[in-house]
């Protein structure tokens, strides 16, 4: 794995891109907990609001001698913990003194379920601080008579005002004059006796308080708590799902940064596989100046200066065969004049052997030239101008300029249908009589020529009877002016240029050259892949 890490930049981006994905979901799920947690508080103050509202009013409403033994019996009443505290003797942080300024409720935690409420009163100087174990049955019928006996002091009229002055948010209050409905008879009975009857709602997870006000008056007699709901917090569906969105949306804009990184690889790559297969005109677009704009000037760079050595050593190869061709057609001229001149038989066979060194020397002058022009075309990304060429045609041709010359060799011509193919003419019938050539020096007495067509190349195979290409020595054989050491090459001879010819043909053509074994007469195949092309790319 540390191997594989360190040999793909772009898995190695990718994984440190998924750690910090990672570390995004655990900030996520610490967020949604946060969140949980300011839901949960900030319903515990609702929920408590409206009844410390209750116990500041009324204790507001009492002389100060009165406080304390009226807050003492409410706390028995309650079962909580109700003292006054002067403000100054508290240290409170800026905060907490500015929600206590604008009447909100203190809600603290104590121990595992208690809370510590405190509300100012309207003085500014005390506060009401009460101290709740935990919610239970005895709480909630306390705070119920507490409201219904503060309500029952203000006159029926009022009534409303006053509840609607201390209602909150979280816990509905309501004033009607008739029972509630959906309570059973027994329930009513205690609730026309005074108490309070507290009713679950199982359906919805909340409660709701009756009680009937203490007096006779008629009007607005029946006090209705809640439904008080139960905290919900977010469902673990939801919170699976705004994880998953979120991991889906980090994971998409990860994708595309390192996808538009690997695109602008990939052109590099594909630049640096047409430099290698010979087109040195390739160049990459720098579209910024990040590493991979530097990186692809480097590139152009490089392949500028390979194009102009490359250029220079055609130039000089081509200039060079040029200026030997004139001493040759001089020597030659020379031993035509030596040759008119004498009528001995050993002088004429010796001159008659210069003369075919001089033809052998003007072959290889030819081509050397033509691999010079082939590579200078190459260098200076010169277009192929392509036309729509018989192969089977152009095959008969070469057959028919090479048997000639090889009239102990049968040079055939596979049956089969006609095939085309976009390409230069000049150029594919020299790569194909170069192979037919090479081919007729090494064969014992046959040499057979295979045209296929196929969906999106040709194909076109050359096999002969000779004695075959090692397997180890195949890739050598395209080499400028490799010669295998081998009874093949030294009883044919030959310059090494035709199949590094052949091969930069193909190179030019997009296409490729390749040698392996003949199945069928036991020598070696040639074989040259052309790909199909439109003729509007010519």
């Amino acid at each position: 794995m540390r191997r594989t890490l360190a040999d793909s930049t772009f898995l190695r981006v990718y994984v440190l891109l998924a750690l910090a994905l990672l570390l995004t979901l655990g900030l996520a799920l610490l967020g949604l907990a946060m969140v949980d947690q300011v839901r949960r508080e900030h319903y515990r103050e609702q929920l408590v609001e409206t009844p410390m509202r209750v116990l500041t009013a009324w204790v507001d409403s009492l002389p100060e001698p009165r406080r304390e033994v009226w807050l003492a019996s409410r706390a028995e009443q309650l079962d909580m913990s109700l003292r006054l505290m002067s403000v100054d003797a508290l240290s409170l942080n800026y905060f907490a003194r500015s929600r206590l300024a604008r009447g909100r409720v203190l809600v603290m935690p104590r121990g595992e379920h208690g809370w510590r409420l405190r509300r100012l009163l309207s003085g500014g100087e005390q506060l009401l601080e009460v101290d709740v174990a935990s919610l239970s049955e005895q709480q909630l019928r306390g705070l119920t008579e507490l409201l219904a006996e503060w309500l029952a002091q203000v006159p029926g009229d009022a009534r409303q005002a006053q509840l609607e002055r201390v209602a909150g948010d979280v816990i509905p209050l309501r004033l009607s004059d008739s029972p509630p409905e959906g309570l059973d008879s027994r329930q009513l009975t205690r609730l026309t006796e005074g108490e309070v009857v507290i009713r679950l709602l199982p359906g919805r997870w909340s409660m709701a308080m009756y009680r009937l006000l203490p007096g006779s008056d008629p009007q607005t007699r029946w006090l209705a708590i809640g439904p008080v709901k139960a905290f919900e917090p977010l469902p673990v569906s939801l919170q699976l799902l705004l994880l998953v969105l979120l991991l889906g949306v980090l994971a998409a804009i990860i994708y595309l940064i390192v996808r538009g990184v690997e695109a602008r690889m990939a052109r590099l790559e594909l630049a640096a596989t047409r430099i290698a297969g010979g087109r040195l005109d390739t160049r990459v677009k720098v579209e910024s100046g990040d590493f991979l704009g530097r990186l692809g000037m480097a590139f152009n760079g490089m392949a500028a200066q390979v194009q102009s050595l490359l250029r220079a050593q055609q130039d000089m190869i081509r200039a060079v065969s040029h200026e030997l061709r004139t001493p040759v057609a001089r020597i030659r001229f020379a031993v035509q004049m030596v040759e008119d001149m004498t009528d001995d038989p050993a002088i004429r066979r010796q001159l008659e052997g210069v003369d075919g060194d001089i033809t052998e020397l003007d072959e290889l002058i030819d081509e050397i030239l033509t691999y010079a022009r082939l590579g200078s075309e190459t260098a200076n990304g010169a277009e192929l101008e392509t036309s729509l060429v018989d192969c089977r045609a152009m095959a008969e041709r070469v057959i028919e300029s090479l048997q000639p010359l090889h009239r102990d060799i049968r040079i055939e011509l596979d049956e089969g249908p006609e095939v085309e193919v976009q390409a230069e003419p000049r150029y594919l019938q020299r790569a194909l009589q170069n192979l037919v050539a090479n081919a007729c020096r090494h064969a014992r007495g046959r040499v057979i020529i295979h045209l296929q067509s196929e969906p999106r190349l040709v194909r076109l195979d050359v096999e002969d009877d000779g004695p075959g290409i090692p397997a180890a020595a195949r890739s050598e054989v395209f080499k400028p002016f490799a010669r295998l050491d081998d009874s093949r090459t030294r009883r044919s001879g030959g310059y090494g240029l035709g199949l590094s010819i052949v091969q930069k043909v193909m190179a030019w053509h997009g296409g490729s050259v390749m040698v392996d074994a003949s199945a069928t007469l036991g020598g070696a195949r040639f074989t040259l892949l052309l790909p199909r092309r439109h003729a509007t790319l010519a």
